[in-house]
């Protein structure tokens, strides 16, 4: 009787026209549903789901509120940023002027008391944006707790759901077939039984979609903090030019008795020796690889090409690698750190840098197993593997290629090639508003350079202190060059 009924069925087509293609049912064969092997996979990926995603803590109720009240003071932290920056600009303008008007004993002193006052503004400025930046790490640990839920309600139904396919593959489909009065009720059952394994594919993507921002939201993390010890640096070493500025006057005075002809006998001698000293010290320590007149004469040609001031690359270039000497020294694929001090095995990001790597590599004809890059900073989930002179990374390095060979007549052009490297270091603050700028616009190109989306957070910092050393090559350019 059974028998009679299947044949029935298997003559009428679209019977089984309900049914997803994942049902194996053939019109033609006694019906198969390889069950087991399916439940074997899923309950594979399954374990597998359990041991990357432990069990977490899900965030307090009061994070909801938590995150409006960030975001409100986060915006009245920006706009106190504001006003100190103007305030910060307007002493920066007339630091500028006194200069212009002459180098006398009143106008240096006038000069350092505006620099004083800066320096208390950019402290001020950090001491802002490190609430801000706190504010930012309290947010991403607010998104991290809710991301570690989601995680944590996606590993229940998919644990509901590769149960609900076991009790399946137990009970069978001959049973399954027995247990129902009508066949409707049957095909019925295999139909949820299908629409389980979509479910199941559905929320497994879902899950690997949740891992992939947890990551993100780690690394964001890693960086803020990073940025928080950064920007406490920084402070310190505000505090440090101020004490030396102070001194510097004290001492200016001392030594003039406050008459002029004798600040005029001092000028010229100080001028020569640190003109003098900064080109040793080059040559020395901060060059590595170049003479300041070497590095000097890129920049220059970078200049021409890009109308961002010499002494602005120079400035950035010895920030970021020492002219050359600080180039690296890890390899792609080791963080020395790990596992004590990170939980990433990969100096560099493998999905966004290693292929961009292999393929400057392999152009340039180097072995990227023994080609070194920056190191990582030792926190869970930062980075690092930057290149060369301008320490580039790879995945931004590629996106001027093109232009740096235009510009040099190098194809390939090399992240360890010197004049590469300051065309590429030109282009980049160039594009980020550096051309033919003010000082606060070439103030923004800098955070921009070393901190990318990040920069507002780094302008009393990382920016200020770039502009301060661009000032120092201007006066040594000028006293080289006569």
């Amino acid at each position: 009787m059974k028998r009679k009924i299947l044949v029935d069925i298997k003559r009428r087509g679209r019977s089984f026209h309900r049914i997803v293609p994942q049902v194996n049912l053939a019109y033609t064969r006694t019906i198969r549903i390889p069950v087991k092997g399916v439940t074997s996979v899923f309950l594979i990926l399954f374990f597998f789901v359990s041991f990357v995603f432990n069990f977490v803590t899900a965030p307090t109720s009061g994070d909801v509120f938590a995150a409006v009240e960030n975001a409100e003071t986060r915006k009245a932290l920006e706009a106190e940023l504001v006003q100190l920056e103007k305030e910060m600009a307007d002493y920066e303008k007339q630091i500028s002027e006194y200069k212009k008007t002459g180098n006398t004993l009143q106008s240096e002193i006038t000069r350092m008391n505006n620099q004083v006052a800066k320096l208390n503004l950019q402290i001020k400025s950090i001491m802002v944006t490190l609430k801000k930046v706190n504010k930012d790490i309290d947010s991403t640990t607010t998104e991290i707790g809710v991301t570690e839920t989601k995680i944590e309600k996606k590993r229940r139904i998919i644990g509901e759901m590769v149960q609900e396919i076991y009790r399946n593959e137990n009970q069978g489909v001959l049973l399954t077939l027995l247990a129902n009065n009508d066949l409707s009720n049957f095909f019925t059952d295999l139909n949820n039984l299908a629409n389980v394994s979509d479910r199941l594919r559905f929320n497994l993507d879902e899950l690997i979609g949740f891992k992939t921002d947890l990551s993100d939201q780690k690394e964001a993390l890693a960086l803020q903090k990073m940025d928080i010890e950064t920007l406490q640096a920084y402070q310190e070493a505000q505090r440090k030019e101020i004490a030396k500025t102070k001194a510097e006057k004290d001492s200016l005075l001392k030594v003039t008795k406050g008459k002029e002809t004798e600040y005029q006998k001092v000028l010229a001698t100080k001028q020569k020796t640190a003109a003098e000293i900064r080109s040793r010290l080059f040559d020395m320590v901060g060059g590595g690889q170049l003479k300041f007149e070497e590095a000097y004469k890129l920049a220059r040609a970078a200049e021409s090409a890009t109308g961002v001031r010499a002494a602005l690359i120079l400035a950035v270039l010895n920030k970021e690698s020492a002219l050359g000497q600080n180039v690296g020294k890890c390899r792609y694929d080791v963080n020395p750190y790990y596992p004590d001090r990170a939980s990433n095995k990969t100096t560099m990001k493998p999905n966004t840098d290693m292929p961009h790597f292999f393929e400057i590599t392999k152009k340039l004809n180097l072995n990227p197993e023994t080609t070194l890059v920056s190191c990582p900073i030792p926190k869970d989930g930062a980075y690092g593997g930057a290149m060369g002179y301008a320490q580039f990374m790879p995945s931004t390095w590629v996106g001027f290629e093109a232009k740096i060979a235009s510009l040099t007549g190098h194809n390939p052009p090399s992240p360890w090639n010197a004049q590469d490297a300051f065309m590429a270091t030109a282009l980049y603050l160039k594009g980020a508003g550096a051309a033919n700028a003010s000082l606060y616009q070439e103030k923004v190109a800098a955070a921009k350079y070393y901190a990318g989306g990040n920069w507002a957070r780094h302008l009393s910092g990382y920016g200020a202190k770039v502009l301060d050393m661009a000032a120092q090559f201007e006066q040594d350019i000028s006293a080289l060059t006569g």
